[in-house]
């Protein structure tokens, strides 16, 4: 990428151009060069979040102003409130940001749908290339301590909406301040399409996770962070291999967007090219995760299946999912996803054995994907309602 940043100065320069082209611009070879400039410009990654730009949002039936602001500082992570200017009390909901490449921010769209009914938190989990050696280490056990912390912060009657990966560590923070008799344990837990049981319909990442020892994930997937960056001496899984691991699943998918933008771009559809443009600016901004929260995660939860085969152990004491008896669960699955495939997530009712019945929740969204359960018309339409009634019906 630092190689081609030649071509893609040359191409910015070249666009600066189109306002003195005038009428030119508007033929046909003109626009499909001016496209092709902008393609060239977007090829970079890039280590910094994308801003979540959420500056409004309708609540009932008035436009309520949003501002974004940090609530607390933890050594790994910032909990983000977004505050809304209304009176009236909403459910407060800790919106568990996967920890797995990307920044919080591709979850956007999951925040702005929420902030309709709820006062949402999120977990903003911090570049490890920017995190000081002096902050110690940061493994699985410190990310579940982080969002014991952050319900804490929130107080008692919280709910937590945990998105793909932190299903798991989520669903140990719950069991944990579930065995404590904690005040701030969660009143409800939403896993939308997390690896609780990587037994069950095993797909491309889980075979993937399991074909080489974790010996091999650490001798050739693990970097060290160079001088000058804060986190200079740090071991880091690189942002950009986990990246070129989801795009290497679908090329197709990837390519074929790129071939919509272009043509967008060329017949003049700035919309529909702006949709693509703001999620591929988010999906190309990368983060890198600790060496051992990206190794305990591989081994615990893809590898040795620690939790469902009840072996999974939090300082020092076994993680019981059977004392989680207040808290309301909800699993939401895609029929079409490839990442976390059907039953993965639904397996955490097998694991709450004393949860009553009118406590578990299952609900399995057809014709979405991975990113369907979460973002996009489907999400909002038909996903969200019911995580809403299930926060309320805990109010």
């Amino acid at each position: 990428m630092q190689a081609s940043a030649p071509f893609r100065a040359a191409a910015l320069a070249a666009l600066q151009t189109r306002s003195s082209l005038n009428g030119a611009v508007a033929s046909p070879v003109a626009r499909q060069m001016m496209a092709a400039l902008e393609m060239a410009t977007r090829a970079k990654l890039t280590h910094v979040s994308q801003p979540f730009g959420i500056d409004s949002v309708q609540v009932e039936n008035r436009e309520a102003l949003v501002v974004e602001e940090m609530a607390a500082d933890l050594p790994f992570a910032r909990l983000l409130h977004f505050r809304k200017d209304i009176d009236a009390p909403q459910p407060r909901v800790l919106v568990v940001a996967p920890l797995s490449g990307h920044f919080a921010t591709l979850l956007r769209n999951t925040v702005k749908t929420m902030l309709q009914d709820h006062d949402v938190y999120i977990t903003d989990w911090k570049n490890a290339r920017d995190v000081p050696l002096t902050q110690g280490r940061f493994g699985f056990e410190d990310y579940v301590d982080h969002l014991i912390k952050m319900l804490e912060h929130l107080g008692p009657g919280a709910h937590i909406v945990a998105v793909c990966q932190p299903c798991v560590q989520s669903l140990v923070a719950t069991a944990v301040m579930a065995a404590q008799k904690h005040p701030c344990e969660p009143r409800s837990l939403t896993l939308m399409a997390g690896p609780v049981d990587t037994r069950i319909n095993p797909t491309a990442v889980n075979k993937l996770a399991t074909e080489h020892p974790i010996e091999w994930f650490r001798n050739n997937l693990i970097s060290t962070v160079p001088f000058p960056l804060p986190g200079w001496g740090r071991r880091v899984y690189p942002g950009f291999m986990q990246l070129a691991a989801f795009v290497s699943m679908n090329p197709e998918r990837h390519l074929d967007a790129h071939k919509n933008l272009f043509r967008h771009l060329v017949e003049g559809e700035v919309d529909e090219a702006e949709k693509i443009k703001t999620f591929y600016d988010e999906y190309f901004a990368v983060l890198d995760l600790t060496e051992e929260f990206y190794l305990e995660t591989v081994a615990w939860v893809f590898q040795e299946m620690r939790l469902p085969l009840g072996r999974l152990k939090h300082r020092g004491e076994l993680v019981d999912c059977s004392l989680i008896r207040r808290t309301a669960i909800l699993s939401v699955e895609g029929e079409r996803d490839d990442i976390c495939s059907v039953g993965q997530t639904a397996a955490v009712h097998d694991l709450a054995t004393k949860l009553r019945p009118h406590l578990r929740h299952h609900h399995l969204q057809p014709g979405v994907g991975h990113y369907g359960v979460f973002s996009g018309r489907k999400w909002e339409n038909q996903i969200y309602p019911t995580v809403r009634s299930v926060i309320l019906s805990m109010e």
